[in-house]
């Protein structure tokens, strides 16, 4: 899975990373966390707008491979640490109270606590800085084209189960973010948006559907041509595969007069 996460996961373009910039003033003086950073898709690029990043993930290949993909850029700034959310406490510890600028989710946060979180995370922000859950476009079967509903009904039959889970990207579950970050005591909870349209070879097309797949379901190196075969079958003929993608940002400030967030 790591793999095929690292190759195939999308990634974000630069305009998420200019408006968060401007939105929390980063700086070569800040430090960003990227929490559930996966192989490093938020975290790398924000390494040569600040002075550092650190990246936390529970899965040990994910790191392997962010460190990796690091090393390939050049991006000497990054540090990448094995945890979950639920440490996130003992790293504050290490790092120090107001000694973060931004602490930034993707779709990892749907795996987590994120009232916990919002609230763990907010001793750890500097004055001005803050949190932002970023979902980075509706999952590959669940848009609204003629080849993701074949998708969706193939992998359906596949698994043997429908297909509703957002993994955090919907609507209901940003209102349901926001909702909390008020609930922590974050200020100006708002939502900002980059969209933008992408192509997909099949091989991308494929190769998404498998970085999203648990690797206890993910098929074996031996069954992978099959699925493809069969997911092949299943979507109407001819590539690319024109996906529209609208990238949001969640963004909330640390209150600011009260020491942090009660």
């Amino acid at each position: 899975m790591a793999e095929y996460y690292a190759k195939f996961r999308r990634g974000y373009p630069p305009q998420v990373f200019d408006a968060l910039q401007e939105t929390f003033g980063l700086s070569q003086a800040d430090l960003v966390l990227d929490m559930g950073c996966g192989t490093g898709q938020l975290a790398l690029p924000f390494a040569s707008r600040v002075r550092a990043v650190v990246g936390v993930d529970p899965e040990p290949d994910m790191l392997r491979l962010a460190r990796r993909a690091a090393e390939a850029q050049g991006v000497r700034n990054a540090t990448w640490v094995l945890g979950a959310d639920t440490e996130l406490p003992a790293l504050g510890s290490l790092l120090g109270k107001r000694s973060l600028a931004l602490m930034v989710v993707g779709q990892a946060l749907h795996w987590m606590r994120h009232d916990e979180l919002f609230r763990m995370a907010a001793p750890l922000l500097r004055t001005g800085g803050g949190i932002a859950v970023i979902s980075n476009g509706t999952p590959l079967w669940l848009q609204d084209s003629p080849w993701s509903r074949a998708l969706r009904s193939c992998l359906e039959v596949w698994i043997g189960t429908p297909l509703t889970a957002t993994c955090g990207t919907s609507s209901r579950d940003r209102l349901r973010y926001a909702e909390t970050l008020r609930s922590a005591g974050f200020d100006g909870v708002r939502e900002m948006a980059v969209e933008y349209r992408d192509e997909l070879s099949f091989d991308e097309l494929f190769g998404g559907v498998c970085s999203a797949i648990p690797a206890d379901r993910l098929p074996g190196p031996d069954e992978r041509d099959a699925l493809a075969e069969r997911i092949r079958r299943a979507i109407p003929a001819g590539e690319p595969f024109t996906e529209e993608v609208r990238v949001t940002m969640l963004v909330g400030h640390v209150r600011v007069g009260d020491g942090g967030v009660s």
